[in-house]
C-alpha cells in the first residue's frame, strides 16, 4: 500500500503539469484572437498580437500631393501635407528611393527631381521647387514610422452590421436552442424508462444505444436528407432540429440513464408506496435530482450544434436567410481572407456565446460526466 500511495504522490506533479499545458494551449490562442479583434489591419500585418501594448515600427509608402495642387509662395512652388492618412504617427526615418528608404532622418532635406523634400517627425512634409512641378502624380516617399498601440471597435461594427454576421448569429441561435432542448426532453423520458421501468427488451435497447455512440453521423447524412425530402421537410429548420436530435440522442440517453440509475432507490420506492405515478416521480423527483446530468449534456450539445458546419450545410443550405455562423465565417475566409482583423472579430463573436454557456454551467460538467460511475453500498 505504501508503494501505491507513493506512486500516486509522485505522479501528481505530472498530472498538474499536463493540465496546465492543456489549459495554456487553449487559453493563449483565445487571448490572441481577442486582442487581434481590436487591432487595425496595419498593426495585424506588421506585428504579432503579443506586441499590442507596445509601439510598432512600420514601413509605409506615401505620395505627396499631386503637382496641380502646388501653391506658389514668394516665387517658390510648394507641396505640403502629411504622410499619415489619419495624421497620427512618428517618423523615424524617410527616403526618396526604394534602394535607400531610411537614408534621411526627420527634419533633414532630400533632393529629387530638382525639388527639396523635408519630412518632419510628426509626418508633415514640405516639398519646394523653383520650377512648377510636372507630371500627374506626386513624389513617392518611403517612411519608417513608429505607431503607438491602437485599439478600435470598428472591426466589430463592420462584422455585426456590414458582413451579415448579425443575421447568421440569429440563425445559429434559432438552430441551436431547439436542437439542444428537444434531445434533452426526449432523452430524459427514455433514460427514466430504461433505468427504473421493467419491460421486455430493455437490456437490448441499452446495448443498441451504446452501439449507436460509435456510429459516424456522416453515414446517415444522405439517407436522412432523402427521407426529409420525401416527407416534405426539405432544407428547413425543422429538418435540422430533427437531425441534431437524432445524432445527439444516443449520448443523451446513455449519460442520463447512468445518472438516473445511480439515484437512491429508496426515494423512488417511497414515492410509489405513497401512490405517485411514474410521470409524477419523473417530473417531481427525477428531473430536479438529475439537473447536473442535464446541464452536462446541454453543454456538449450546445457546443456541438453551435460549432457545426457539416450538418447545417446538408440540412439547411447556404442561402443568406439561413446561413449559420460557421458558414458565414467560411465565406469570409474565401472573400476576406486577407482581412485578418475582420476574421478575428468574426471568430470571437462566434465563440463568445459558447464560452459564456460553458463557464456558466461548468460546475455541473464533471458531476454529470461521473454520473453512475460510483454507486453507494
Amino acid at each position: 500500500m505504501d508503494n501505491i500511495a507513493g506512486t500516486q504522490a509522485r505522479l501528481t506533479w505530472a498530472v498538474n503539469i499536463a493540465v496546465f499545458v492543456l489549459v495554456l494551449l487553449w487559453t493563449v490562442p483565445t487571448i490572441g484572437l481577442l486582442i487581434s479583434s481590436f487591432r487595425d489591419r496595419d498593426q495585424i500585418t506588421t506585428s504579432g498580437w503579443w506586441t499590442a501594448l507596445s509601439a510598432s515600427e512600420q514601413n509605409i509608402v506615401a505620395r505627396t500631393a499631386a503637382p496641380d495642387e502646388a501653391v506658389e509662395e514668394n516665387g517658390v512652388w510648394v507641396l505640403a501635407g502629411n504622410v499619415f492618412e489619419d495624421g497620427s504617427g512618428d517618423v523615424k526615418a524617410f527616403g526618396v528611393s526604394s534602394r535607400a528608404p531610411t537614408e534621411y532622418a526627420p527634419g533633414e532635406t532630400a533632393e529629387r527631381r530638382g525639388a527639396e523634400i523635408t519630412v518632419s517627425e510628426d509626418g508633415t512634409y514640405r516639398v519646394t521647387s523653383a520650377e512648377p512641378f510636372e507630371g500627374a502624380r506626386g513624389i513617392r516617399l518611403f517612411v519608417t514610422s513608429v505607431t503607438p498601440p491602437i485599439f478600435t471597435l470598428e472591426n466589430y461594427k463592420t462584422v455585426l452590421f456590414s458582413e451579415g454576421i448579425g443575421k447568421s448569429f440569429i440563425n445559429t441561435m434559432t438552430v441551436t436552442i431547439p436542437a439542444t432542448v428537444i434531445p434533452i426532453l426526449v432523452a430524459a423520458f427514455a433514460a427514466y424508462a430504461l433505468a427504473w421501468m421493467e419491460f421486455p427488451g430493455r437490456a437490448l435497447i441499452i446495448a443498441l444505444i451504446v452501439g449507436l455512440l460509435v456510429v459516424p453521423l456522416q453515414m446517415a447524412l444522405i439517407p436522412l436528407l432523402k427521407l426529409h425530402n420525401s416527407i416534405g421537410i426539405g432544407k428547413a429548420y425543422l429538418g435540422i432540429w430533427l437531425a441534431h436530435t437524432g445524432f445527439g440522442l444516443p449520448l443523451a440517453v446513455y449519460l442520463l440513464r447512468n445518472y438516473i440509475a445511480g439515484l437512491p432507490r429508496e426515494i423512488i420506492e417511497s414515492a410509489k408506496v405513497d401512490g405517485a405515478t411514474d410521470f409524477q416521480i419523473f417530473l417531481k423527483i427525477i428531473l430536479p435530482l438529475s439537473f447536473p446530468a442535464l446541464a452536462s449534456f446541454a453543454i456538449f450539445q450546445f457546443l456541438w450544434v453551435w460549432n457545426d458546419l457539416l450538418v447545417a450545410t446538408v440540412f439547411l443550405g447556404n442561402n443568406e436567410d439561413q446561413l449559420v455562423m460557421t458558414g458565414r465565417l467560411r465565406e469570409l475566409l474565401g472573400s476576406r481572407g486577407g482581412d485578418w482583423e475582420i476574421l478575428a472579430a468574426s471568430a470571437f463573436v462566434s465563440i463568445a456565446v459558447p464560452l459564456i454557456v460553458f463557464f456558466a454551467m461548468q460546475k455541473y460538467l464533471v458531476r454529470g460526466l461521473l454520473a453512475g460511475s460510483v454507486k453507494g453500498g
